[in-house]
């Protein structure tokens, strides 16, 4: 879409945003305030969290969960995954295309983004498993939260995860009030962004709520071969929920999604060269993030909708709980892969994706009614998914051949997967409870792969179509104890055990490396925890160490026909520490502090005939450290908020051989606003700068045909945001 399309979009948007902000004073009037009513405390608030399936104080979780609130999420700008990984202790994603994150917790994530291929993180929606990447899509506004969950999730949530889970739930319609907000943006880069936010009970048991927001900006990056600049911007996105309550023992929730998102890019440079390979004269090496000189513009569009049914009945003996959902995505991407500079100008390295999927799952589980002595949970769970998926790499180069090599690879994937779970939470006393649960999973997968079109391949002569089919089964696990001395204070150890199942290679370079699956990875996580209230709650202080046992990871390796393939390394062990701290000394000053030290190394890993034994997991920082210090205070009736944050990641290695140069240096990032609340009582106003140090360092980085690439994170951005709440 172009830039005249895009403002068309957001002028629509802000126009429904402003609407809603006009009809205000007419639907109620403001709730009086007590003149007795107690002065603000000065401990941090409690927060509810559902990372056990059920509703709990974030202190009474024997997990490590690290959580962002509704209005931490709308004042800091949390808006996409990207923005959650860099304000997350423990957890990092790569980032090429952005289109398509992959997440990595505790050093467990994936590369593969192959149709017959699963993440080792995953997002979840509401509890619905996003099981592609490029369907991580949503927008951020109008969230409850969002909470990371750390280390195996293998007995409560969908599919089995082997390192982490990020769980985004968002607000629900309230049958108790009318309820609005709107927001507009503008910021340099010629950002414009419109949200607004519509809540309307129906009768007294029922209400529905529409959610919509439009985010664009600008291109970073400039482009002076094609004289105009990519890595812009253009999303769209909207959501309609409908809740209704019949009776006092039964819940219906409908939701349904969907966003659409149009962006160039991404921008790519030429880092280093290898002056040992010949193909290095072909190159320039350009590190100035703020410049590509990319043949072609490149797209990244993305349109995903969602659809999601949840029915809930309290019965005499628990609550009978139906989840269902179907996601349709069609993504496709193009790019230039060198962004190589004139005059050299002599490799033109390119590629692309078009993807079509479609997601389903359903679940039915039956749970402990709140306030029970002994909290259970048992269910059952099914996941269907379909993948058409292309991937298109060619070579434009004299030094190889007179005309462009191709390689297009057709994949079509089909996965069933069943489970069945139960997780119980038994006291056995008033300081002590005895944690267990257990969860039966099968994967089944069927995979075509076939590279017949194209007529000269790039990577040998081999044309193949083969059909191979393969299935999966594990039990997972976890058990523990907790102990709690007080109720200020929690101590727990918990051993669990997750599971990913095995999958096929998505550009196998032989008939016979398409027909060989790789096989499934586990983890078995010991941890030991700490949660304490002090100070009488003015002090909030978590702690955690952890063991991992990480066997048969699914790595991408290089091959010696220049082909790329998935397979098992071997093992490795992580070990790590990670704090979290929220202070409120007194009155108006909060602050938040997180670090995460993560040790991930491999004990045995065979890099196709290179033992990179020793090595450090990839994209896996030794130290990550957040500070987020706020101060807020009431002048005239008006609410100021000054908050910023910084944030520390140590260096990283971008891949598993831990040579240079694909490693990232330390990095250093400040953000920062100024918030001012109830301003003739309804409006806000925020100035907000991110990176303002303009901290350029690389996200994603690749040795391929004699030269390193790479891109840069985003540069200096700031703007205000005009607030409105009904």
């Amino acid at each position: 879409m172009g830039k005249q399309g895009r403002r068309r979009s957001g002028v629509a948007v802000l126009a429904l945003a402003w609407a809603l902000a006009g009809t205000g004073p007419a639907m109620a009037q403001e709730a009086p305030q007590s003149a007795d009513a107690a002065p603000e405390s000065t401990a941090p608030q409690d927060i509810i969290v559902t990372a056990q399936r059920r509703s709990q104080s974030l202190q009474d979780v024997p997990v490590t969960v690290t959580v962002f609130g509704a209005e931490e999420i709308q004042q800091a700008r949390i808006q996409s995954v990207s923005d959650v990984v860099t304000r997350t202790p423990g957890l990092s994603f790569d980032a090429f295309p952005p289109s398509q994150p992959r997440l990595a917790v505790r050093g467990i994530g994936s590369s593969d983004r192959g149709a017959a291929g699963d993440p080792s993180s995953a997002v979840f929606l509401d509890e619905v498993y996003l099981g592609r990447p490029a369907a991580v899509a949503f927008d951020a506004f109008d969230l409850e939260r969002i909470e990371v969950l750390k280390g195996p999730q293998g007995t409560l949530f969908g599919r089995n995860v082997v390192g982490g889970a990020v769980n985004v739930i968002t607000r629900r319609p309230d049958p108790t009030r009318i309820d609005a907000q709107a927001e507009v943006t503008y910021g340099n880069f010629d950002r414009l962004d419109g949200a607004g936010f519509l809540n309307l009970p129906i009768g007294d048991r029922g209400a529905i709520r529409v959610s919509g927001a439009y985010r664009s900006h600008d291109g970073y990056v400039y482009n002076p071969n094609l004289r105009r600049h990519v890595d812009d911007e253009d999303r769209l996105s909207g959501r309609f929920q409908f809740l209704a309550e019949p009776t006092d023992t039964l819940r219906v929730h409908f939701t349904l999604d969907a966003t659409r998102d149009r962006a160039t890019g991404p921008a790519q440079h030429v880092l280093d060269i290898d002056p040992g390979d010949p193909l290095s004269a072909g190159y320039t090496v350009d590190r100035n993030p703020n410049r590509t000189y990319g043949s072609e513009v490149g797209f990244q569009d993305r349109d995903t909708v969602g659809v999601r049914g949840e029915i809930a009945w309290d019965s005499p003996f628990a609550t009978v709980t139906f989840l269902g959902s179907f996601r349709d995505l069609d993504y496709r991407n193009s790019y230039d892969f060198d962004g190589n500079q004139p005059p050299a100008n002599l490799i033109n390295i390119s590629g692309g994706e078009a993807e079509q999927s479609e997601l389903s799952s359903q679940e039915i589980r039956l749970s402990s009614l709140p306030g029970s002595t002994i909290n259970w949970v048992f269910g059952f769970f099914h996941y269907h998914q379909d993948v058409v998926r292309q991937d298109v790499f060619t070579l434009d180069t004299p030094f190889v051949a007179p005309i462009p090599l191709t390689d297009i690879y057709d994949q079509d994937a089909r996965l069933d997967s069943i489970a069945v779970f139960g997780d119980v939470t038994v006291p056995l006393s008033d300081q002590f409870e005895l944690v267990g649960g257990v969860r039966y999973s099968r994967d089944d997968k069927t995979y075509r792969v076939r590279n017949t079109r194209g007529d000269v391949p790039l990577r040998g002569d081999e044309f193949f179509d083969v059909t191979p089919r393969s299935d999966w089964d594990d039990v997972t696990w976890r058990g523990g104890v907790n102990f709690k001395p007080t109720g200020d204070h929690l101590f727990y150890a918990l051993v669990s055990r997750g599971f990913k199942s095995g999958g096929f290679q998505d550009t196998p370079s032989s008939a016979a490396d398409a027909l060989t699956p790789f096989d499934p990875e586990t983890a078995i996580q010991y941890e030991v925890g700490q949660k304490s209230r002090l100070f009488g709650g003015k002090l909030i202080w978590n702690n955690t160490l952890y063991w991992l046992d990480y066997k048969d990871l699914q790595t991408r390796q290089a091959q010696p026909d220049g082909s790329i393939l998935t397979n098992n390394a071997g093992r490795a062990t992580i070990k790590g520490y990670e704090t979290q701290l929220t202070a409120r000394p007194f009155g108006g000053l909060t602050l938040s502090a997180a670090y995460a030290y993560t040790d991930a190394r491999f004990d045995e890993f065979d890099d196709a005939g290179v033992d990179r034994s020793g090595n450090r997991i990839s994209r896996t920082p030794r130290h990550k450290v957040t500070v987020s210090p706020s101060y807020s205070l009431a002048i005239g009736g008006v609410e100021a908020t000054i908050a910023a944050d910084y944030r520390y990641e140590s260096l990283i290695f971008d891949d598993n051989s831990n040579e240079p140069p694909e490693i990232r240096p330390a990095t250093h990032f400040v953000d920062a606003r100024i918030v001012l609340e109830n301003i003739a009582d309804r409006f806000s106003l925020s100035v907000w700068g991110k990176n303002l140090t303009d901290e350029r360092t690389r996200i994603f980085q690749a040795i391929f045909l004699g030269a390193n690439f790479g891109t840069y994170n985003p540069p200096r951005t700031f703007g205000a945001t005009l607030g409105w709440k009904y």
